[in-house]
Order: C-alpha cells, then structure tokens, then sequence
C-alpha cells in the first residue's frame, strides 16, 4: 500500500516558492474550466460538470470499464479547431461516416481484449490547429493513452493533451522559435522539442492534480479524496502530422511506427525499465529495477515515464522523447499503438498487415470478408475518401484481431493514418 505525506507550509517558505504555488493553483483553475468547455461540447449540456460529480461515486466503486467486457470504443467528442473525433465501435470494424476534412484519413480501433478494466484512450483530432508560423496549413493530432491503476489520467490526456499542444505551440511560434530561413515559416527542432516537453509537463501536473471522478485542483468531496491520482498513471505517444513533417512525442511504452517503402521506421521507442540509458537514470535517482514478471521499477511500474504515478516520483518522470521525421513521397502509412498489441506484433508484421489493407485490393477484400465486414471497394471516384477511410479502419481491426488471435493480455488500442492522403 502506498504512503501518502502530505507537506504543509513553514515559515520557511520563500515568496518565490509562494508565487510558485499560487500561479500552480491558478493553472488548476483555468484546466478545470477547460475540462468542464470540453465536456460542455461533447455532452452538449451545460450542466456537464454537475453530472460528473453526481457519478463521482460510481467511478470511485471502480466502474471504468467503457465496454462489455470484450470491446470498447472511447467516446466522440469535437476536437479543437473545428475537427472531429472519430472511433470505431466494436470489433465488426463498422463504423459512422464523418464529415472531416478529406486530407484527414484514418481509422482506429480500442478493445478491453482479456483484460478486465478498460484504461486505454485514444484521442483523433484532424485539423486541430493551423498556426501563422505554418502559413496556417493545416496540423493533425492522434495519439493513445495506455492507463495504468486506473483510468482516469488517460481519459483526462485525451480531453486535454491537443489543447495544451496547440497553446505550447502558439506560444513557441510567439518567441520566435520556430521560424529559421524556410519560407514556408516551419517550427525548428528546438522549438518542437520545447513545446512538447511542456505539454507533457502541464499534463503531468494536471494528472498529479486531479481526482480519480475528475474534478481538478480542488478538494474533492467524493470518497477518492484525491488520493487516487498519486497510483494512477498513463503512457502518451502523440503524433502531430503536418504538410512536411511528423513529430513524434513519447513517455512509456506506446509506440509509433511509420511504414516507408515497404520498411517499417520506428518514431518512438519504449521506455522499459531495462533500456540502458533508463536504467541508469533510475539508479541515479535513487531508484532500483526488480525483475518480478519482467522489469519494474522498484518492483511495481513495467515502465520507466508515465505521466502521473505521484508516488514514484522524481524516478519516474514524464519528460518525452521528441522524434521530428521529414517526410518522403515513399511514406504509405502511420501506427500508433497501445503495447497491448507491440506485446505481440513486431514493428514489420504490423506494417505488412496495414499496408496489405490500405493499397491491395483484393488482400483488403479477402480480410473483410475474413473478418465479416462487408465489401469496402468504391464505386464512385467521389467515394476514393471514404473507401482509404474504411480501409485504414480495416487495417486497425485486423491489427487488434492479430494481437487477440496471439493472446494479448492488455487493453488493445490501434490508430493507422494513411499518409498518402494526409
């Protein structure tokens, strides 16, 4: 069982150390409302927020698990910047038509698979932001949250990680750091590098900040008392598309894979506990790898960043690793998943399957036929978008199919992005 101190204030305190936690304090109040605007839209109520503490007590009883226990879907709602969220219900692979922008195609897939809890997020959101510094051309957001103790630190990432992506952005091209000679005004490595290192930060203290039914920087009232958050955390591996670059973000053991010509290219790699570089890191801090059922930290976490787990604090930490990839007229498509599925598929089976999917006709017809989804070939040119999308769709349930078919024990969650058409 886990220790929880609590510090209380001295006259030691210093008045930089006082100005320090009232601005912290303002920051929670501000993040509180911007939950409460998203769940305003999502849920087209303003009385969202009431209905959140009224639940609070079914989400302290433990009650997370968003499927029937074999398949989940996370819930749509507006993406910022007049985009849309987009998920596929089930495993049948059918899913609603969305009005997106139709450079925007992809398709995803979140199952609970064998595990009792459903603690995955994903979070899809085409045309999220087009700041001056990219001439306004468009950027596309997706990532996935992988839960652990809990799972509302990774449905609190998919309500805010994209906002607060799109702020650190803003203010980055507001200093000056992302305009270098390209004509075309794109960000610097420096300045993606920095706006996504404090995007994960604010998110990591809203995480550190926040009540297992939701409520943010106050004291909350339900029988969580907070006290949740400190077992709670999440991985994130965000990918932000745009025009010429992909840029990668990672903290845990998600992944991101970009299948080019044929060759699958990792954009992230997984923060294990045994990974040198990590494991040196931890001793540093004064931390310690037990092997039990794989390398833990301190014998508990199976990875080394996460994004909250207060109480393995400063050992585990939150910083990402940035990976900024020009892109090519060779890349075909982009993988996104929860290590519920790299568990049990490795970076070159996961491409072959996509890519067989999204540009071979008669494999993509064989596997929905396989998986009893029903011809997806177009028979109109003004139907191309929507057959790529229902095929990045078939490749995400194949994906999660495979993972199943090879006795994943996780949560399952598969983003595929088709790069030809973004």
């Amino acid at each position: 069982m886990a220790e929880i101190y609590m510090k209380m204030a001295t006259n030691k305190d210093t008045p930089t150390k006082c100005r320090e936690a009232r601005r912290r304090r303002m920051e929670m109040r501000r993040l509180a409302a911007i939950v409460g605007d998203t769940l305003s839209h999502a849920g087209g109520a303003a009385g969202q927020s009431d209905k959140r503490r009224e639940g609070s007590e079914r989400a302290c009883e433990g009650k997370r698990n968003r499927t029937d226990g074999s398949r989940s879907s996370p819930s749509s709602s507006p993406a910022s910047g007049g985009g849309t969220e987009e998920s596929l219900a089930g495993e049948s692979g059918s899913g609603r038509a969305l009005a997106i922008d139709p450079a925007s195609v992809f398709g995803s897939m979140s199952v609970s698979g064998r595990s009792r809890d459903m603690e995955d997020a994903i979070s899809l959101r085409p045309d999220f932001y087009r700041p001056e510094v990219f001439g306004r051309r468009q950027l596309h957001f997706f990532a996935v949250f992988d839960g652990h103790g809990g799972s509302h630190v990774a449905t609190l990432c998919q309500e805010l990680m994209h906002v607060f992506v799109a702020e650190e952005l803003g203010r980055v091209a507001d200093s000056g750091g992302g305009g270098g000679s390209d004509p075309a005004g794109e960000m610097s490595v420096e300045g993606w590098n920095a706006a996504m290192a404090r995007s994960f930060h604010r998110m990591d203290e809203v995480a550190l900040n926040s009540c297992a039914c939701g409520n943010i920087g106050v004291r909350c009232a339900c029988e969580c008392g907070g006290l949740t958050s400190d077992i709670v955390g999440s991985t994130a591996v965000v990918a932000v598309v745009g025009p010429d670059r992909i840029v990668v973000a990672n903290c845990g053991d998600s992944r991101a894979v970009l299948c080019r010509g044929g060759r699958a290219i990792p954009l992230s790699y997984d923060h294990k506990p045994d990974r040198l570089d990590e494991l040196a890191r931890i001793e540093a801090a004064g931390g310690r790898v037990i092997y039990s059922n794989g390398a833990r930290v301190l014998g508990i976490l199976a990875m080394s960043r996460a994004l909250g787990d207060g109480y393995l604090k400063p050992i585990v930490i939150s910083e990402p690793e940035v990976n900024v990839t020009e892109r090519t007229e060779d890349d075909e498509c982009l993988i996104l998943a929860s290590d519920g599925l790299w568990d049990v598929l490795s970076n070159d089976m996961a491409c072959n399957m996509a890519r067989s999917c999204l540009y071979e006709g008669s494999a993509s017809s064989f596997v929905a036929e396989f998986l009893n989804i029903g011809n997806i070939e177009s028979t109109s040119e003004n139907e191309d978008i929507q057959e790529s999308r229902s095929r990045c769709s078939l490749a995400a349930t194949l994906l999660t199919r495979l993972a199943l078919g090879r006795k994943s024990t996780d949560n399952i969650s598969v983003v595929v992005i088709d790069l030809r058409r973004v």
